[in-house]
């Protein structure tokens, strides 16, 4: 079970845009032959902790919302919120949102050195 939620975790970012477009390219290349499937999944992987790690360390900033849960879940250490007629806030701007998913799991706390 902890190797499937470290899995988990380690790929949570392949579903984001970014991620997408990243995977589409990478399997394009490997049905061109540019690349082979174990160097698309050296790459997805190194995308993964590079992702974790810039996130970690560049996002700083605190984001409040407020809105109305339709449905929500935890699975495998993963929260799964989905709202309606949500507001989004930071310190110096909000926008609404019609729909909202907001998809979030543990972290690990590292200790400032």
């Amino acid at each position: 079970k902890q190797w499937y939620q470290r899995r988990v975790r380690g790929q949570f970012y392949r579903n984001t845009t970014l991620g997408q477009c990243l995977e589409d390219s990478l399997d394009e290349m490997v049905q061109t032959q540019q690349i082979t499937a174990a160097a698309k999944n050296q790459v997805l992987q190194q995308f993964d902790k590079a992702m974790s790690h810039s996130l970690a360390q560049r996002a700083r900033n605190k984001v409040n919302f407020k809105g109305k849960i339709k449905v929500y879940r935890y699975c495998d250490h993963v929260w799964t919120f989905l709202m309606t007629n949500t507001e989004f806030r930071d310190s110096t701007e909000g926008f609404h949102a019609d729909k909202v998913k907001i998809v979030a799991c543990e972290g690990n706390k590292q200790e400032k050195s």
